[in-house]
């Protein structure tokens, strides 16, 4: 296990590398021993930082549930992360890209919890029964190392690659869909970019949502009421430039729609 305060000297240079925007070496240069535990405890050094900066916890995000995803990345099991309010847009606003570093596309459900969601035990008719509504969203996916190439002690300690997500407008209640077989479509500038639907997803964004319940469970952190939970990429990630216009479409559910502008550093 990493010492505390190599910990605390990691976890501040992400923070310091998200305001810069300035890239940093990969965990495994960094740091060789460090450990995925070792890795969610950079993490949380790192979203401390930036909540005592101004940013409030609105949700959470679980990444790395697709084999899609999974396969342009080389990593091969979930894991998760911390929404705040500065990341947080809205259908049919614009993003400045040079606020960003090096930012993917993801489609995909997210959940906003009218219950909260304690693990262990956790079964997917639980988050369907504490579920006020699912909606389309974009993630912008991004990291603060050097390049894509990356392991998951870097996606993890890097707050699950997340950047900045846009939800939707339309609320849907979940029991109305069989979220499995919802086609979803991601289009960049009217043109089909990529697809998938809601198996692709752990089986289901609900058993998404549950297996993300069940691991903070233990750790004393459930999911709260009122949270935003991100169920996980369905489709492969899509690039983006100023410009673009991106959006994602989720049969029954609605669409999400994104402006891009300026330019990021790849």
């Amino acid at each position: 296990m990493i010492d505390q305060a190599r910990i605390d000297a990691l976890g501040d240079m992400l923070f310091e590398a998200q305001r810069t925007r300035q890239p940093i070496d990969k965990i495994a240069a960094l740091e060789p021993t460090c450990t995925i535990e070792d890795a969610y405890r950079i993490q949380s050094r790192m979203m401390d930082r930036r909540i005592a900066d101004g940013e409030k916890v609105i949700g959470k995000k679980i990444g790395l549930t697709s084999k899609a995803i999974q396969d342009a990345l080389g990593v091969y099991q979930p894991d998760f992360g911390i929404l705040t309010d500065a990341m947080l847009f809205q259908d049919g606003d614009t993003i400045d890209l040079g606020t960003l570093m090096q930012p993917r596309v993801e489609g995909e459900l997210a959940f906003v919890l009218k219950h909260d969601v304690n693990g262990p035990g956790v079964t997917a008719l639980d988050v369907l029964q504490a579920t006020a509504y699912v909606t389309p969203c974009i993630e912008v996916v991004d990291t603060r190392f050097q390049d894509w190439k990356i392991a998951i002690q870097d996606t993890v300690s890097d707050n699950a690659s997340c950047g900045v997500f846009v939800l939707g407008r339309e609320k849907t209640d979940p029991r109305d869909v069989d979220l499995r077989l919802a086609g979803m479509v991601v289009c960049k500038n009217d043109e089909v970019a990529t697809s998938g639907c809601g198996a692709a997803v752990q089986g289901s964004p609900l058993n998404a949502v549950a297996w993300l319940a069940n691991t903070l469970g233990p750790l004393g952190k459930p999911l709260k009421a009122g949270e935003v939970i991100l169920s996980g990429s369905q489709a492969a990630l899509v690039g983006m430039q100023g410009g673009d216009t991106l959006s994602v479409e989720i049969a029954g559910m609605g669409k999400c729609n994104v402006h891009f502008t300026g330019k990021a550093l790849a």
